[in-house]
């Protein structure tokens, strides 16, 4: 028999009697409400109207069963014991002691007088032992009181509960929530849904070409469309109307059990249990905070079924897992209305957002693989790279560094100046151009595609309530201002308490401090893989292992580039936690300006670990170097390395390819996949393994989840996918076959985050957008400074202008022959610095008196030796003027294709003026209707169609 108190509070136990003697060996039941006599509450609650279903679970029982439903399996489906009504939200928490330790530490919580007497020790048991055995009784009986008193508060709300302590998954217990009807038509008139009514409409798709042109593409893409009834094209569509219990009327209530999809009925449920406060503490506690004190250990909704096995069922999660999460049919459109549904609008968003990116990628990609493929061809026919690998020119070269290193041929550079021109061609800049224009197309057509769902979604007149943000402020914020209120001495309920720019200052302080700090450590260790570049150079030089000394700046090269990669991957998970450690500091008010400035700080951090090692390479490497006989050094001994001959871009994509696709296939698919695993093996390590299988097959669906990994958010997809964006854009000049590697990834990462989504995390909380917020902001941004960065890129970091200079002034017959030599500078060697000279100075076989380097400066003959030569200065200018010109150019084409593609589909945009035109319409005819039957007699207005009277 369940206690009257337990019956009274609307609680439903499927706790298992002890089956041991005395009870010793068997599953214990909280005897939760005992100390609370009935006559606490009072009798008047049976007799007030609405309520009685809500308060006797038997009549609600009843009452569904006279609407003819078939209940459910719960270990099938996420139902109750009844398999009537369905778990819309699962609460989680500790159980650690039996009953009759439990009840005896409770009675000497709630009974102070009594707390000392039974606080004393037996004589044999240790006192230390006895204290803080005691410490742990009281934690334990003070978070179920907390406990009680919240889902008190849950219970006054509307919402039934059930409760399961230590069945199969020992020392956890499991608070089921349900909402009732009337709750979820309460809470969605409050949350202003809207839902389809029963009004439907013709939707057009515009002029006929138009139309024709949409069914010859769905003819030709079916078999790329994944088997999902969402995705069929409806020519007619549900007009929606914000849902109000005075107009149900209005809507299909003909089966109520499918109105309130689960997605929904689990964010109806999450409203209330962010708004439900307790108050024993001294402060009120919401949900996050009682997650965060160990009052409750975890809150999630719940899978619709299971995936696999014989006994699965057909369900949205089954059908997301056969036509979504797999590798088979990545060449398939993604079930987007169908996510939507199942996960709600913002991971439906991201996901529409990873598509379009993925599909405007495949353009990208086939001009990035047509500009290699031109340097390929073109490779026999370069002039420079002939020259560099011609050994009749006999060109000898300055050391590369001091004392170990000595003089060289030009021609060893042969393999390195034939691969340079396969990034370093004609085609880069046309590249550059199109990828710019390409960024700036793939940002307008989302906005347009962004604008359909909206439309297709309902959310054409949905805004962020900001308003009602602010009236929900986050827990911590909350904690805060009480402590503020209480060194004022002031009423914690005063609403003029707040925090302030003064009471943050400290926090703002060390979060400057903070992001300068990081930001100037990233500069460090890209210092300290500069000096590691150096110093692992000279060492390779002055070995005397030949294998060692074959192919030096290759291995140099490829291992600084490795180490790159193992740095930016450990440093992105530590500027992670930091960025998160940061915000928390800062106090945000509400979630949304918590997450905007958590994405701030991270995206700044991450960022900033992951391109300063390429801006290097790109913009500043080889240009502050000095010349031979007046190095710059730096920390006393090192001399400040240099580019090779071909310049620094062929060294700056053997980065970008290492960490491009270091950072695709061990931070995000390799982590993506084996850390969910390894989580998931750890939660299960507390049971059995000789009882893992036949428990698999007794758990019910919320003991299933329970072993799921929790949901953490879209930031860390989004930052990866911006990460990525960032480096198909920023440097795509000096590797055009990003988007294609770029490409590869993301067909993987969609089907990786699918199968992630729907079989390893928990079901997330469906939230509602209309956009992808500051991350769209974030993309405007860097598809600006793409342009910037590609036209210093091309400017300084390939020799495109100097050619271009040297083939328009100072070509003597107007092509490219002699350029090599027009780059080369001379050098005494006699004016080399004592202690830097090299020490083989005969390595060639011959005594060298002039050596070459790469510079415009004047020969040591000359009235002005080694100073920068009138062809440098031409140069620089030309250089100049590019960017100037790159700049403004190609962002007037992007600010033309920009306004050119408006943002609202034309067709869309004849939708929703034909939607409010409808809305009005219909509302016009209920008026009629009702003044029509006042006029013939009828006070009573019948509705349009009937309610039935089923429960939910």
């Amino acid at each position: 028999m369940h206690p009257a108190g337990e019956k009274l509070l609307g609680f439903y136990s499927t706790e298992e009697q002890p089956s041991g003697p005395g009870g010793q060996d068997g599953m214990w039941r909280n005897e939760k409400y005992e100390t609370l006599p009935l006559d606490v509450k009072g009798t008047d609650e049976d007799n007030s109207k609405g309520t009685k279903d809500l308060l006797y679970p038997q009549a609600a029982l009843r009452k569904a069963q006279q609407g003819n439903e078939r209940p459910k399996d719960p270990k099938l489906w996420p139902y109750f014991q009844d398999g009537l009504r369905r778990i819309d939200y699962v609460l989680t928490y500790h159980v650690q002691k039996p009953q009759s330790t439990r009840k005896q530490s409770a009675k000497s919580f709630l009974f102070c007088k009594f707390r000392h007497e039974q606080s004393s020790p037996p004589a044999h048991e240790d006192p230390e032992l006895a204290a803080q055995k005691q410490r742990l009784d009281y934690h334990e009986d003070d978070q179920r009181l907390r406990r009680e008193e919240f889902e008190e508060n849950l219970r006054e709300m509307g919402l039934e509960m059930e409760r399961e302590e230590g069945n199969k998954i020992p020392g956890v217990g499991f608070l089921k929530i349900h909402a009732p009807w009337e709750v979820l038509c309460r809470e969605a008139e409050f949350m202003k849904l809207k839902m389809p009514t029963f009004k439907k409409y013709k939707v057009s798709q515009g002029s006929s070409i138009v139309e024709k042109v949409n069914m010859f593409m769905q003819k030709v893409t079916a078999t790329l469309q994944p088997k999902v009834g969402e995705n069929r094209t409806e020519n007619e569509k549900h007009l929606s109307y914000p849902f109000s219990r005075e107009k149900q009327h209005l809507f299909d209530l003909s089966d109520r059990n499918s109105f309130f999809d689960s997605k929904t009925r689990s964010s109806i449920v999450y409203e209330i249990l962010k708004r439900t406060k307790c108050t024993r503490a001294k402060y009120n506690m919401g949900i996050s905070s009682l997650l965060g004190s160990g009052v409750y250990t975890e809150a999630y909704p719940l899978h619709d079924g299971d995936i696999d096995g014989i006994n699965a069922e057909a369900n949205d999660r089954k059908i997301l897992c056969e036509e979504w999460a797999s590798y088979s049919i990545f060449y398939k459109y993604q079930p987007i209305g169908l996510i939507r549904k199942y996960f709600g609008e913002k991971v439906g968003l991201y996901f529409a957002w990873l598509g379009v990116y993925t599909q405007m990628l495949i353009p990208a990609a086939i001009v990035g693989v047509i500009v290699f493929l031109y340097g390929c061809v073109t490779v026999e026919d370069n002039i420079p790279s002939m020259e560099v690998c011609d050994e009749r020119n006999n060109i000898t070269m300055c050391p590369m560094c001091d004392r170990a290193c000595s003089y060289w041929k030009l021609v060893t550079a042969c393999g390195t100046a034939r691969a340079s021109h396969l990034f370093d061609n004609a085609a880069t800049v046309f590249f550059a151009i199109f990828m710019a224009l390409w960024a700036t197309m793939f940002m307008e057509h989302w906005k347009r595609r962004q604008m359909r769902l909206n439309y297709i979604w309902d959310l054409t007149s949905f805004e962020d309530a900001e308003g009602k943000q602010k009236s929900q402020p986050r827990a911590e914020y909350e904690f805060h201002v009480m402590k503020k209120s209480l060194k004022k001495e002031k009423s914690p309920m005063e609403e003029n308490v707040k925090l302030t720019c003064r009471d943050r200052m400290p926090a703002y302080m060390t979060i400057i401090i903070m992001m300068f700090f990081l930001i100037f450590l990233t500069l460090a260790i890209v210092f300290g893989v500069v000096l590691y570049r150096v110093s692992i150079m000279t060492a390779l030089h002055m070995s005397s292992t030949p294998t060692f000394r074959t192919n030096i700046r290759a291995t140099v090269k490829t291992t600084a580039a490795i180490i790159n990669l193992i740095i930016i991957i450990i440093m992105d998970e530590v500027y992670g936690a930091i960025a998160r450690w940061l915000t928390i500091m800062e106090v945000p008010k509400t979630d949304k300006s918590f997450e905007e400035r958590l994405i701030f700080k991270t995206f700044i951090l991450k960022f900033a670990n992951a391109f300063t090692p390429i801006v290097y390479l790109a913009l500043f490497r080889g240009r502050l170097i000095g010349r031979p006989g007046k190095y710059i050094y730096v920390m006393g001994s090192y001399r400040m390395e240099e580019c090779a001959h071909a310049g620094c871009l062929m060294e700056l994509c053997i980065q970008l390819c290492i960490t491009m696709l270091g950072k695709q296939l061990i931070q995000n698919n390799l982590f993506e996949i084996g850390v969910p695993k390894l989580k998931k093996m750890l939660r299960q390590r507390k049971i059995d393994k000789k009882h893992q299988e036949e428990l698999n097959k007794t758990l019910h669906r919320h003991e299933k989840d329970h072993f799921l990994g929790p949901f953490v958010g879209l930031n860390p997809e989004y930052m990866e996918m911006i990460i990525q964006f960032g480096m198909v854009t920023l440097f795509v000049a000096s590797f055009p076959l990003a988007p294609l590697f770029a490409l590869l990834n993301n067909i993987i990462e969609i089907r990786l985050d699918a199968k992630k989504f729907v079989t390893e995390l928990r079901r997330p909380i469906a939230v509602r957008a209309k956009d992808i917020g500051i991350w769209y902001t974030l993309l405007r941004g860097i598809s600006k400074v793409a342009v910037i960065v590609n036209a210093f890129v091309i400017s300084f970091t390939s020799d495109f202008i100097p050619r271009l200079v040297y083939q328009y002034m100072y070509s003597p017959d107007g092509t490219l022959h002699g350029f090599v030599n027009h780059t080369l500078s001379y050098f005494n060697v006699s004016h080399f610095q004592p202690g830097t000279e090299p020490m083989e100075s005969m390595h060639l076989g011959y005594k060298v008196e002039v050596c070459r380097y790469k510079d415009y400066r004047d020969p040591p003959w000359s009235d002005t030796p080694y100073e920068f030569s009138r062809q440098f200065w031409a140069i620089l200018a030309a250089r100049l003027a590019f960017i100037i010109v790159f700049q403004n150019v190609v962002m007037l084409m992007s600010d033309f294709v920009d306004w050119l593609i408006p943002d609202i589909p034309k067709d869309i945009s004849i939708q929703i003026h034909k939607e409010r035109n409808l809305i009005v319409e219909l509302f016009m005819k209920q008026e009629q209707g009702k003044k029509y039957r006042n006029t013939i007699g009828d006070p009573s207005p019948q509705p349009l169609r009937s309610r039935p009277s089923s429960q939910a």
